[in-house]
């Protein structure tokens, strides 16, 4: 017995926190308890990885029965290096920026190789002392691929406000105004009365409004395109009860349903409607020290912004035309302007929390279907 123990004892866990960047990386790589020794790679090309990868499989080879623990934070690098470390058979994660220790001096401080010594601690203080490793939920492949067509068409939908903002901008620098028969903006009317606008203008001011008109005219047909493919994404098995079962709420489109559905994934990871709150950034922050143990602030706005603007869209339409909430927020108890973003903040909590049981239900339903056979 004391051999074995003996024999575990030796066995060596080698960590290695990367400080992730688009053209490069910085891995800091530690065995236990010893300092660690830093080395950098050029992630411009696929060779910078499969160095690093290289690398640990040395160092794990001349530590026979190790194993190697990677970490890096989540950024806009996605999971690629992820899939390489987990498919080399490493164990890694990739961990939450704003739940990793920090500091008013550290944020003053701050370099490439401090940056990846704070994952390198989180790994050793989860692995050596049990601590909380603040890791991200990582999405299936698949997902990730439909949450690229549902953003760039969340995002088409903001560059053609631009856009349309910009032709107001030239209309009000050049002091044009619409005919007063011409009521409802961007319909095929207006959209005429713009094009002879151009061919009435000097060549300078024709140059301008014609660019303008045909970016508008791109952007419709891309988003003419993604709609067909979001109504096709939309309809997929895994996706066509729970959407149907969510537009059928006031307020809530086929976009709404599917970046709720795609930015959350898996529904069941949230074990209460606080966990949701907390994980959409709609909840309070709060302030409790000493004397002061009720004291709460802002929204936090950690989590995905994108499904807090949809929402927020969903509420506006849901308080001007649902009577209940429409009351509700025009009611009693609003002082002042910030009361009514503070109701509509609420709204939009509430209406998360709906939209979250509804689409549970919505799959354990069509999940109890498919195994007891309707």
């Amino acid at each position: 017995m004391k051999k074995v123990m003996e024999r575990v004892s030796e066995v060596k866990r080698i960590f290695c926190g990367i400080d992730l960047h688009d053209q490069s990386m910085l891995a800091a790589i530690g065995i236990d308890k010893e300092a660690p020794s830093y080395r950098s790679y050029n992630t411009k090309e696929a060779e910078g990885v499969s160095e690093l990868i290289g690398h640990l499989k040395m160092v794990q080879r001349s530590h026979p029965g190790s194993q190697v623990w990677a970490a890096y934070e989540a950024s806009g690098c996605g999971f690629g290096l992820l899939d390489r470390l987990r498919k080399e058979g490493f164990l890694a994660e990739v961990l939450s920026p704003s739940h990793l220790p920090s500091s008013q001096k550290k944020r003053s401080e701050k370099t490439d190789k401090k940056d990846a010594l704070v994952i390198l601690d989180a790994l050793r203080s989860w692995a050596l002392a049990g601590s909380r490793l603040p890791t991200v939920w990582i999405p299936p492949s698949a997902l990730r691929d439909d949450r690229e067509v549902v953003r760039r068409r969340l995002q088409l939908g903001e560059d053609l406000t631009q856009t349309k903002n910009r032709i107001h901008g030239f209309l009000k620098r050049w002091g044009h105004r619409r005919p007063e028969d011409l009521k409802t903006l961007w319909s095929k009317k207006y959209l005429r009365w713009l094009k002879e606008l151009g061919l009435q203008s000097s060549a300078g001011c024709a140059s301008e409004l014609g660019s303008l008109l045909r970016e508008l005219e791109f952007r419709q047909a891309e988003m003419e395109l993604l709609d067909r493919e979001l109504e096709r994404l939309s309809g997929r098995e895994e996706y066509r009860v729970k959407v149907a079962a969510l537009t059928e709420m006031v307020g809530v489109g086929v976009l709404t349903a599917m970046v709720f559905l795609t930015e959350l994934g898996d529904l069941s990871r949230f074990p209460n409607r606080r966990a949701l709150a907390n994980y959409l950034g709609l909840t309070p922050r709060s302030f409790e020290s000493g004397k002061q143990n009720d004291r709460k602030g802002h929204i936090s706005k950690l989590g995905p912004a994108r499904v807090r603007k949809v929402l927020c869209q969903a509420c506006w339409c849901l308080v001007r035309l649902d009577p209940y909430w429409r009351k509700w927020y025009q009611g009693e108890g609003r002082r002042n302007r910030n009361d009514g973003k503070r109701k509509i903040t609420a709204v939009m909590r509430r209406l998360g929390i709906i939209m979250w049981h509804t689409a549970l239900e919505a799959e354990l339903g069509d999940l109890a279907e498919v195994v007891y056979g309707g």
